[in-house]
Formats: C-alpha cells, structure tokens, sequence
C-alpha cells in the first residue's frame, strides 16, 4: 500500500496541479529514504529544473524533469507524495523526508512515517533498465485475457502470488489481488496453471474494473494513505473481502475466511464461492 490505484491517483494530481513548475531548492531532512543519490547531489541535479509530468509506472509516481532526469518515488507502506500550499498539518510536516520547493511558494513533500519508501533520482537510460524489469501493466489496453492467461499458464504457484509479482503485472498488490479474485470467484491459492481460460477472461475483467473503480475513488485509505492535497481514498467501503475476515459474503453471506498461508499476506475469501 499504495497500489496501482493510489499511485495513479496521485501521479495524476502531481500532473495537474504541479506539471510546469520549477523546483527552487530541495531539502532533506531524513536522506535514509533516497536510493541512489546522496543529498547534495539531488540538490544539485534538480533545482532550477521543471516539472514536465507526472505519472505512474507500476506502484511508483514519476516527475519527468526539463533536464531528462526523473524523480521516481516509491510510497510502498506509509509514504505520500503530497503538495503543500501551506494546507498540511504538522503531523505531516513531522514526518516529512525529502520536500522539493517550488519557485510558486509551494513544495511537493514527500512525507514517510515508517521510512520504508524510497525517492531517487534516475537518468533516461537508469530508468529505462528499471521499468524494463517490471511487468504488463493491466490498464493497459494491449494487456487482455490472453497475456494474462500466457503468465499463468507459465506458473506453479498460487494465483493470487502471481498476480502479485511485479515482474510480471505491475502495480496489483494485496487489496486488489483479493478483491480481483472473488469478483472472479477463483481460489487464490489455487496454482496458476490450473486456471481455465474461461476463468483467466472473468479474472481479467474483474481486474481491470476493481483498479479502474478504485481509481475513479481517488485509491483505498486505511490509515496512512493520501492523495497529493492530503485527502483520504473512498474505494475503502466498497471493499468486498479485503480486511473483512469472518464477516458475511456480499454474493453468498457465506463467512469469510482470513489466512496468511500464501506468501505470508493477509489473504480473505469466501470458501463458498471461490472455486
């Protein structure tokens, strides 16, 4: 968390509301979140740069600078991208790891209470080879039934893994993996090869309409999660399974189950009717 539909979210905003501003100056009071880069050198690279674009590549946000060089952040658990036009608390300013001035008066913060995310500052050819290792990504409209059915036939392990492993779909996690495969009715820890092409066509589907609902709710905030302006996600009660162990089912009102047996994530489905 965040998955693919926070990270679109944000990557978004960052777009609208930052695309053509100049960073002024760059601070860095925790530099244990950047990868790559030490402090002065980020410094010295970014500012006086423009911000071209914002976007979303797997579960990452990516600024596209005037220079060529592009900021690349990756949230994982507790980590924001937010703009601060002089709205954020000071639980976020506590938090705060990497803030980038704008030459407006407002600065694009990144903000990790856990500090288990990561900024870095990557050349053309840097991240090329980086996005080059990761996945299809599944809002892609060249990504249908039949790429998906080519990465499960191709495995032995559990579906919901599978969908999971960013070499090989970028940008579903844990939430979207289990909400993906009850809409679809199937077993996550059924083997991925075992899945019917049938089955592959529901759970494409269902894939593709959980992240572009989710998105179209601006992500899912449990607890650390925000959009760019500091605003909570709404896709959080329109969850089926996900965080709902031994409540009823929506389809069947059967109980549903919690288990940590698949790779060790919190997995909830319905034994009725997931097959």
């Amino acid at each position: 968390m965040p998955e693919l539909p926070e990270t679109e979210t944000i990557a978004r905003e960052l777009n609208r509301l930052a695309a053509g501003a100049t960073i002024a100056a760059v601070g860095v009071p925790r530099p244990d979140v950047l990868r790559e880069i030490a402090p002065m050198a980020l410094r010295r690279r970014v500012t006086g740069a423009r911000i071209d674009r914002g976007w979303r590549r797997a579960k990452l946000i990516v600024l596209d600078l005037s220079t060529g060089d592009r900021i690349v952040v990756q949230p994982r658990f507790t980590g924001a991208l937010l703009l601060d036009r002089g709205q954020l608390d000071e639980r976020e300013h506590a938090y705060a790891a990497v803030r980038f001035e704008l030459a407006d008066g407002r600065a694009i913060v990144y903000r990790d209470i856990r500090r288990l995310g990561t900024v870095t500052l990557m050349a053309p050819e840097r991240f090329d080879r980086y996005s080059a290792a990761l996945g299809h990504e599944p809002l892609d409209p060249a990504f249908g039934a039949g790429e998906l059915s080519g990465i499960l036939r191709a495995s032995r392990q559990a579906v919901k893994k599978v969908l999971m492993d960013q070499r090989r779909i970028a940008g579903v996690g844990n939430i979207y993996a289990n909400e993906a495969l009850w809409r679809a009715g199937i077993d996550p820890s059924r083997a991925a090869r075992g899945v019917s092409p049938g089955e592959t066509a529901q759970l494409h589907t269902a894939l593709v309409s959980v992240l572009r609902e989710s998105i179209d709710a601006r992500g899912t905030s449990f607890r650390d999660y925000r959009d760019a302006s500091g605003r909570a996600g709404g896709f959080a009660e329109r969850l089926a399974v996900y965080g709902r162990a031994g409540e009823p089912c929506p389809r069947c009102g059967a109980r549903l189950i919690g288990t940590h047996a698949i790779d060790g994530r919190s997995t909830v489905l319905c034994a009725h009717c997931q097959h």
